[in-house]
């Protein structure tokens, strides 16, 4: 069992920064990949980030290559989404999850622990 617990969001002026982290109870958090996801008002779920169990794979989402970057510190059972040059459209509750298997994956539900979500406000 992994419980999930986001952090760092907030309201932040377009082309401005934000650091998410997602802290992970449990003693076998190295053994999960993590992946970040995010929901917007009215839309469906959508993949942003993932990373492997030993951080060594990375895979992103088109719409935020370039800008966003997962990372993880296992010592910490602690993954990362550090956010850059943010757009009014990165607005959205942004989800940690955790899947017991050590690959990259995009489709939400192949995760099995998600946590309760934090709030990415952009303005324009």
């Amino acid at each position: 069992q992994v419980q999930l617990v986001e952090s760092g969001g907030g309201l932040v002026q377009a082309g401005g920064s934000l650091r998410l982290s997602c802290a992970a109870s449990g003693r076998t958090f190295s053994s999960y990949a993590m992946g970040w996801f995010r929901q917007a008002p009215g839309k469906e779920r959508e993949f942003v980030a993932a990373i492997s169990w030993t951080g060594g794979s990375t895979y992103y989402a088109d719409s935020v290559k370039g800008r966003f970057t997962i990372s993880r510190d296992n010592a910490k059972n602690t993954v990362y989404l550090q956010m850059n040059s943010l757009k009014p459209e990165d607005s959205a509750v942004y989800y940690c999850a955790a899947r017991l298997d050590s690959g990259l994956e995009f489709k939400g539900p192949k995760y099995d622990y998600w946590g309760q979500g934090t709030q990415v406000t952009v303005s324009s």
